[in-house]
């Protein structure tokens, strides 16, 4: 119980530091378990200043199991596996804890950040670079971005430790529930309202003939992607015209 009551004010920011670098130790045996183990240690020396040395040494080492998720929301498996260690859980009640949030934690990370914050801000950067606000552009979304995903990682930290092994509460917060439906529309809209600014953007210092060469390559690629779909790639043809650019550039010379 002293374990339980010391624990009540965590070193929530040390940890959150060592999310940072969750994937630094990344790996095929425990994918982000390691990474997920050293940032979970902080929150768990209380149970070895309360003189619970084996206890600590097993729960550091349980820490660093097999673990795999959103590394924007693995700080909710964190902060609830430490908790759950403070509050005398078993170590199969912590094993399924963590393996049971494995898949939600990557499906709605995915549909948060991948799906969603990044191409959104992105997008909005893209507008703010055709519009002319040059790197005053990309320095916002660089700061938008950033103060946006670190935010998510302390809320996630900060729940997983709140809620212990009843975490599953925390993913059906509103707030969280209405991003998450709201993420794939705002993205849609973002880079819907970027692709014709940036093309205009880019296009501006070709004379129009090679305006014209370019829509006729990017329709021949819709084209082509749509015949061959499976066995040609967007990225195979863009290096390929990227090729044919660069040999009928070496020839123009």
């Amino acid at each position: 119980m002293a374990a339980v009551t010391r624990a009540r004010r965590p070193p929530l920011g040390r940890s959150l530091l060592r999310l940072f670098t969750v994937q630094g130790s990344w790996n095929y045996e425990r994918l982000q378990g390691i990474g997920v183990g050293v940032a979970e240690e902080p929150l768990l020396r209380d149970l070895r200043a309360a003189g619970n040395g084996a206890v600590y040494r097993a729960a550091v080492a349980r820490g660093a199991h097999f673990f795999n998720a959103h590394p924007y929301l693995c700080g909710l498996a964190v902060g609830a596996a430490a908790r759950a260690e403070h509050e005398g859980a078993t170590p199969e009640q912590i094993e399924r804890l963590r393996s049971a949030l494995c898949g939600p934690l990557g499906s709605l990370g995915d549909r948060l950040v991948w799906a969603g914050w990044l191409p959104v801000t992105s997008g909005l950067a893209l507008i703010g670079v055709a519009l002319g606000l040059g790197m005053d552009a990309v320095l916002g979304f660089l700061i938008v971005y950033n103060v946006g995903h670190v935010a998510l990682r302390w809320w996630a930290l900060r729940a997983g430790w709140a809620h212990g092994v009843r975490v599953a509460a925390a993913l059906h917060q509103p707030l969280l529930q209405r991003a998450a439906a709201w993420s794939g529309p705002a993205m849609a809209l973002a880079i819907g309202a970027a692709l014709p600014l940036s093309t205009a953007y880019l296009a501006a210092p070709f004379p129009a003939w090679a305006r014209g060469v370019l829509l006729g390559a990017a329709a021949l690629g819709c084209a082509i992607l749509w015949w061959w779909r499976g066995r040609l790639t967007g990225l195979r043809y863009g290096l390929g015209l990227l090729a044919v650019a660069a040999l009928a550039g070496w020839i123009w010379r």
